[in-house]
């Protein structure tokens, strides 16, 4: 049954972390972490009965703590990553005060240990329990369910690198390389013995004063998987995984900070970026001194851009305005003229004046505005398993799942 009207779910807790899983199957799932300073912080496993048009959902707790990112392996679909924070206090021990006299000693360290707990930011690579790597078809009101527990495979050790932003998996591998970007440095990881160890091939990090910090990064599916882009402050830069050197920089690339950037799956220079100017902004990667394009459809923060997977004129973003917009950047696609064009084959236009659409790219347009949320839009992505379909998450635990308008969607087809 194919039903255009949004299905909501609510997790009860705050949560800002969504990713689809992406590893190859049919199934439409979405994974989410919360974000909880009281309650052991969970995974919620969403699966989308879209015959039913209903949702079933599996628990996972994650002890680790508050989950700000996660990420599903490519390769293997009970495999992930998340970054969360994890607390450290200072640990002082009676004895090392001698002469000083214990309740004064006991107020030195009670002093010291609140003002010296440093909360880090870490990352991990985990794996689900087997029974639940494929698609669940639990009842959505089985509230009996006790939620099970990750097992953790290895640790990312940022012990000398600083808090971690994200973790990305390198897209068309085997599930083996993902790169992290923590504070100020992009770390290169391989994963070895079944990913149960995490081993530092390479690393680079950003050069200039005050103190610089990424804020996202993507890997780009082209060249070879061998390009990242990454985003700090108003920054836009592009890195060579083989050298882990920079090979583009776009400096002021937004007004404000930049928050999240995407490649376009089927354009191998085309880049879009989001922030806290409310715009977003679309690159060739070739030619930085301007972008292609600029949205400004939103009133506050974008903090998030999506391409869908195979029709890359549609793009999803989401914002502090708690809506999510989807966007028809035809012009700019792969298909301008409603058809396939190549980048480089645009020039062969030449030869197919008699037939009117291709005279002129087709007009870009906002095809729909979301406003299902109450709170600020963390989180928008794609189902990796059906490309007319996408979730939305806003900080107070609200997930919202919406489709392409059927009329939108066969006019792409047909």
């Amino acid at each position: 049954m194919e039903d255009d009207a949004p299905v909501i779910y609510g997790l009860e807790f705050q949560a800002r972390a969504l990713t689809p899983q992406t590893a190859e199957t049919d199934a439409i799932r979405f994974l989410v972490g919360t974000q909880s300073l009281k309650y052991d912080n969970q995974i919620h496993i969403i699966d989308f009965d879209d015959e039913n048009n209903i949702i079933n959902k599996n628990v996972l707790l994650h002890q680790a703590g508050e989950i700000w990112h996660i990420s599903a392996s490519p390769a293997d679909r009970g495999v992930l990553t998340t970054c969360y924070n994890r607390t450290f206090c200072c640990v002082l021990s009676l004895d090392s005060f001698g002469a000083l006299g214990k309740s004064a000693a006991q107020l030195f360290i009670a002093l010291a240990t609140s003002s010296d707990s440093k909360v880090l930011t870490c990352a991990a690579v985990w794996r689900m329990p087997k029974e639940l790597e494929s698609g669940s078809h639990e009842s959505p009101d089985d509230s009996s369910s006790t939620a099970q527990t990750l097992e953790l495979l290895c640790h990312l050790d940022n012990t000398a690198h600083g808090n971690m932003a994200c973790v990305v998996w390198e897209p068309m591998g085997d599930g083996k390389k993902i790169i992290s970007l923590a504070d100020n440095h992009i770390l290169l990881w391989d994963l070895q013995e079944s990913s149960s160890q995490a081993v530092l091939a390479s690393s680079a990090s950003l050069e200039g004063k005050g103190q610089l910090k990424f804020t996202s990064g993507r890997w780009s599916p082209h060249h070879n998987c061998t390009q990242v882009a990454t985003a700090n402050d108003t920054t836009l830069r592009g890195w060579d995984t083989r050298s882990m050197s920079q090979i583009y920089c776009i400096e002021n690339a937004h007004g404000q900070l930049v928050r999240d950037l995407d490649f376009n799956p089927n354009k191998q220079y085309y880049l879009a970026s989001c922030g806290d100017d409310c715009k977003v902004k679309f690159w060739d990667t070739r030619n930085v001194t301007e972008p292609v394009k600029t949205l400004e459809e939103h009133s506050h923060w974008v903090w998030n851009v999506r391409y869908n997977h195979s029709h890359d004129q549609l793009v999803l973003t989401g914002s502090s305005d708690s809506r999510v917009i989807l966007s028809n950047m035809v012009s700019i696609s792969s298909e301008p003229f409603g058809h396939l064009v190549d980048d480089d084959d645009i020039s062969d236009q030449e030869d197919h004046r008699s037939e009117e659409k291709s005279k002129e790219p087709l007009q870009d347009n906002v095809i729909a505005t979301y406003e299902e949320h109450e709170d600020s839009v963390y989180a928008v992505d794609w189902s990796s398993a059906d490309p007319w379909l996408f979730a939305s998450l806003s900080y107070d635990g609200r997930l919202v799942i919406n489709r392409v308008p059927r009329a939108l969607k066969y006019h792409i087809l047909l």
